[in-house]
């Protein structure tokens, strides 16, 4: 152990304990935890809204070697209430690094954590299930910290989209958010901005998502979570894009209201929360996974061509595939690891959704063209409208 750094303790809610050190400076912390099997990629990790209420451990043992960089992040802060690895590296290399890992832990208020046994600990997880967790330098007392990890509230029940939803609505333009001026009621799309007058409901959503939206011609609008279906009637886009998001889609009941009134009214497409969302407002059920799915290396089969995609995932929850009563809804993507649902569409209304993340940061793209459907769809219901 190195004696220059506080100690700290990370006890699970089943009596677990596991021993590390701080590399980022004194503090308690009590969230859900979870792994990422990702090998890099750490800085979209920690920035991702969906990881609101959760603390991470890396699989991959070597972390903070390249550093900390000013341009990929994927949303304004840290958003992992706490980080756990195997190896901390202070001393980065990379040409694009700006900071360390433990400087930009340190400016965000989030603990790093160092020495854990990550594959004892993942491993724990794969068998017992994600769970509540509490982790400190301050109380060192392993009885009263499983106590506190306790009485601590699941994730199950949580609506965690409040605390990362935008307060107020912006353009996102050349990869950066833009204030509007006034309230939705007196908004006016930009001209000259793209072609497709997208409205992208903001349950925590990740840049990357903008920056694809926007690379494929769409004039993107971000709006709270809590925007109603008659303000988006009101500013009548072309689409309608349901973001990613942490927590439990079930306890975002105000969402699923808003979603069900606009289904068949305009082309829309959901990732992850979004989507989850979307198969709540269609008349089915999420349930919580054991330890869900978290990595940049999961396979996926598109049901309608028959191939294979390795995609980038983040969830802990899952639309139940036999909820789905009705016959015009298709299931178009399943999980090649344990065969649960990961997209559907709808044969009469112009939607689609996916669980997993087809715009990555990190991981690969082979799930990219699926911003492409959109676009097409769009296309497609524009000359429904204009014919």
């Amino acid at each position: 152990m190195d004696l220059d750094r506080p100690r700290a303790l990370l006890a699970l809610e089943d009596g677990t304990v596991f021993e590390g050190w701080s590399f980022t400076g004194h503090g308690e912390v009590t969230a859900e935890v979870v792994f990422n099997t990702a090998m890099s990629g750490y800085q979209e990790i920690l920035t991702d809204p969906s990881y609101a209420g959760q603390m991470v451990t890396m699989t991959y043992p070597l972390i903070g070697n390249y550093g900390i960089n000013d341009e990929d992040v994927e949303s304004e802060k840290v958003q992992v209430a706490a980080f756990l690895v195997k190896e901390y590296q202070d001393f980065p290399s990379n040409w694009r690094a700006r900071t360390s890992l433990a400087n930009y832990l340190q400016a965000a208020n989030v603990l790093g954590i160092e020495g854990i046994d990550t594959r004892a600990l993942t491993r724990h997880i794969r068998l017992q299930g994600a769970m509540m967790g509490v982790l400190s330098t301050i109380d060192l007392d392993p009885d009263a910290l499983v106590e506190k990890a306790r009485i601590a509230p699941s994730m199950v029940g949580r609506d965690l989209v409040k605390d990362v939803t935008c307060a107020r609505p912006y353009l996102w333009w050349k990869g950066k958010a833009e204030s509007i001026e006034g309230d939705l009621g007196s908004f006016q799309w930009p001209e000259g901005r793209g072609r497709w007058r997208v409205v992208a409901v903001d349950y925590g959503v990740k840049y990357n998502i903008l920056r694809s939206l926007e690379k494929r011609g769409c004039n993107v609008l971000v709006v709270p979570a809590t925007t109603t279906s008659e303000h988006i009637d009101e500013l009548d886009p072309d689409g309608l894009f349901l973001s990613n998001g942490p927590g439990d889609p079930a306890a975002v009941t105000y969402a699923v209201d808003t979603i069900r009134e606009q289904l068949g009214k305009r082309p829309t497409f959901g990732i992850c929360l979004g989507h989850q969302l979307l198969g709540l407002a269609l008349g089915g059920r999420t349930y919580k996974l054991k330890f869900g799915h978290r990595g940049a290396n999961q396979p996926v089969k598109d049901l309608s061509t028959g191939k294979v995609e390795i995609t980038s995932q983040n969830h802990g929850f899952c639309v139940d595939m036999d909820s789905l009563k009705d016959a015009d809804i298709e299931l178009s993507h399943v999980n090649l690891n344990d065969n649960t649902l990961e997209g559907l569409v709808h044969k009469k209304i112009p939607l689609f959704s996916v669980q997993y993340h087809p715009e990555a940061s990190p991981g690969p793209h082979d799930a990219g063209y699926l911003f492409d459907r959109f676009v097409v769809m769009m296309e497609r219901e524009s000359r429904r409208w204009r014919g």
